[in-house]
């Protein structure tokens, strides 16, 4: 019953997922581009097409290999929401993707807050794995090194105590490293009150 209630009071949501795929097909990018209006293809600059879905708000990078990587979206069902619109579009270019591609998270971003203000000189000094310099960013980079228990993850601190985490693979792991950075902050605070007195 107590675990529940902390979940409840934690403020982090996912704002993308980075998902990468094979429709195990060749796709023929110039045809793509040339019959549908919501892609992009500069094969001289890059050698994918970018194809935008309006509903859900996801863009796809697609390769000639079939390869596909998806970013955009909030929940793994608007993944394969916008992976099932790529592969309808391709129908209109007479190529049927026979198999059901499966999906690889590459990265989640979060975003929410740790509900206490920081005091990021003090952070830089007291955590490890730490990257600072105010003048040119104004948060603080902090990075979980991956154990047994805590994911790897990457952390964007701000002094209002807002936060981004980046790295991590699945929503658990979002939970987890959040529950490690929150133990990390709260040690450095009293690690700080300790040499007070």
């Amino acid at each position: 019953m107590v675990k529940m209630a902390k979940k409840v009071a934690r403020d982090i949501k996912i704002v993308n997922i980075v998902v990468s795929t094979s429709l195990e097909h060749d796709i023929p990018l110039e045809k793509m581009a040339a019959t549908l209006s919501n892609t992009e293809y500069n094969p001289e600059q890059f050698p994918g097409l970018v194809i935008r879905i309006k509903d859900p708000k996801t863009s796809a990078l697609i390769f000639s290999s079939g390869k596909v990587v998806c970013t955009g979206a909030r929940t793994i069902e608007k993944v394969q929401e916008s992976i099932k619109k790529i592969i309808k579009s391709l129908l209109k270019i007479g190529i049927k993707i026979k198999i059901k591609p499966e999906i690889k998270i590459q990265n989640i971003v979060a975003s929410g807050s740790v509900k206490m203000d920081l005091n990021l000189n003090e952070l830089a000094t007291q955590l490890q794995n730490v990257e600072y310099e105010p003048e040119q960013f104004p948060g603080l980079v902090y990075k979980l090194d991956k154990t047994k228990t805590n994911p790897k993850a990457t952390f964007l601190l701000f002094s209002n105590g807002k936060i981004v985490c980046t790295g991590t693979k699945s929503e658990e792991e979002v939970h987890s490293a959040l529950d490690k950075l929150i133990e990390n902050l709260k040690k450095a605070k009293g690690a700080k009150e300790k040499t007070k007195t």
